[in-house]
């Protein structure tokens, strides 16, 4: 059966996944991370014990082979050895020696030739090597070779003639270290398989802790699955560690703050509902109470249709009010951002908004401190200084006042719209932004309005990434403050 090839890029890229899932994971980073801290530490330290006991190993076997060939340079110096090599007990001596330490040895006199040699191969041939050069000079010298596993030594025959030494030979020792390295080796076999075993535990107490440390982000995990998939969640309180406590903290905040926006969600639909049904509902009336009279009176048709055009003009500002909300619930990429004189923009929006005022005989003032010149998007921010000026003065009282100030510093500018109106309860003014909120109900046919008003001011500063605060105190007013970058921030 073969595979098609659609059928092996899904299989490999299952793979790739599943490699990419198990590289991020938490858990195998603390893994990796536990065996990086202890095996690095191990390897250093078995590296640090193995070379200390090579140095030593040979260092002991230096000093042991340089007093042996001194011992035997005495001999052969006291011996006449060099003119006459034919000593049954020294050359007895010199196999020996270097049997047991399974070296060579040769003898060499102060005309460079070879008078001994253990393994019978150089007799009688010239010998010039540096360490034997510098030998002659009365220097004994050793080297070590561990590549090769060898140790070399040269040691000066002295004699003393007229009271004085001079160097008449050199005995040059070469010896195998086989045994040193075969011992490094027997011991790092044994602290490979500690290691080994040591890696073994820590693999296995890692995944432990790693299994510990996770569980706390597992359950935080399951709590956001559980909101993901519409579920309620009971609060969070996973106190392990500082950064899960932070992220519970956090957690309960969004959990809290989605269930206010499922609420406020529930209610502006519910709201809505209600709002446009109203209209609709007395137009229906009215147009039943005309189709149910026969040879209705001109003046009684035409206030019936004056009524439902009033409902229509009821229906048209809901909507148009809904749109701009869903016009400011969108992302400030819609933004229309440019150099704006704000002074004369507010004059504009005053301009417009001073005949209504004239019909309560409300006075509107404008107060403006400095020129200000801002990036701001013209329509937006009209939008929102024209509803809490609208409100001022729609909630205001007969021969009342409203005053609207413009000031501004090195980075924002400010907008006050004051009145002298019936104020806001304590008790509502965390409520006044949301959506179709009135404050008094009792009055809320009195007063034309949507509702939509503050909730769209606020919406349009927030985008503009300002902020909106407001004071009041009920039968003395109300004032809102609007602060606004004077450059836009994107």
């Amino acid at each position: 059966m073969y595979l098609q090839s659609g059928e092996w890029v899904t299989i490999l890229k299952g793979k790739f996944k599943f490699k990419d899932k198990v590289l991020k994971s938490l858990r195998f980073q603390i893994v990796v991370l536990l065996i990086l801290v202890s095996s690095i530490p191990c390897f250093v330290v078995k590296e640090m014990i193995l070379q200390k006991y090579e140095d030593r190993a040979v260092s002991w076997r230096t000093a042991e082979i340089q007093n042996q060939c001194t011992i035997l340079c005495n001999q052969l110096g006291s011996s006449n050895y060099l003119k006459e090599p034919i000593s049954e007990v020294l050359n007895a001596e010199l196999s020996q020696l270097s049997s047991v330490y399974d070296g060579r040895i040769m003898v060499i006199d102060e005309e460079y030739h070879i008078v001994k040699d253990t393994f019978g191969i150089e007799t009688g041939k010239t010998i010039i090597a540096p360490d034997v050069i510098t030998c002659f000079s009365g220097t004994a010298t050793n080297y070590y070779d561990a590549q090769n596993r060898y140790m070399e030594f040269t040691t000066p025959i002295v004699e003393k003639i007229d009271g004085k030494n001079h160097v008449k030979g050199v005995v040059l020792f070469s010896i195998s270290t086989d045994v040193i390295h075969e011992t490094l080796s027997e011991l790092e076999t044994k602290a490979n398989l500690v290691f080994s075993a040591l890696m073994l535990v820590v693999i296995v107490a890692g995944l432990f802790v790693a299994n510990l440390m996770v569980k706390p982000f597992e359950k935080i995990a399951h709590s956001i699955e559980d909101i993901t998939e519409g579920y309620d969640s009971d609060k969070l309180n996973v106190s392990d560690y500082t950064e899960t406590l932070a992220i519970s903290e956090a957690f309960n905040k969004m959990r809290d703050r989605m269930k206010v926006l499922d609420d406020s969600r529930q209610e502006f639909v519910s709201n809505v509902s209600h709002e446009l049904k109203t209209p609709l509902t007395s137009m229906k009336v009215l147009a039943d109470s005309l189709l149910a009279q026969e040879d209705v009176p001109v003046e009684l048709y035409k206030e019936f249709m004056g009524d439902i055009t009033e409902e229509i003009e009821r229906e048209n500002n809901i909507i148009n009010d809904l749109l701009s909300l869903v016009k400011m619930d969108r992302t400030s990429a819609d933004l229309n951002v440019k150099s704006e004189n704000i002074n004369e923009l507010v004059e504009r929006i005053l301009k417009r908004l001073r005949p209504i005022a004239a019909l309560r005989n409300i006075e509107l003032v404008f107060e403006s401190f400095r020129p200000v010149n801002a990036e701001v998007d013209e329509v937006k921010l009209s939008l929102a200084i024209s509803n809490l000026v609208e409100n001022a003065i729609k909630y205001n009282k007969e021969n009342g006042w409203v005053q609207v100030s413009l000031n501004a510093d090195h980075k924002y500018f400010y907008v006050k719209v004051a009145d002298s109106g019936m104020g806001i309860p304590q008790e509502s003014l965390d409520h006044i932004f949301e959506r179709f909120y009135r404050v008094d109900k009792s009055h809320s046919k009195e007063i034309s309005g949507t509702g939509l008003g503050l909730a769209i001011a606020r919406n349009a500063i927030i985008t503009h990434r300002g902020a909106i605060k407001v004071h009041s105190e009920e039968g003395e007013g109300t004032t809102f403050t609007v602060r606004v970058p004077l450059n836009y921030i994107s």
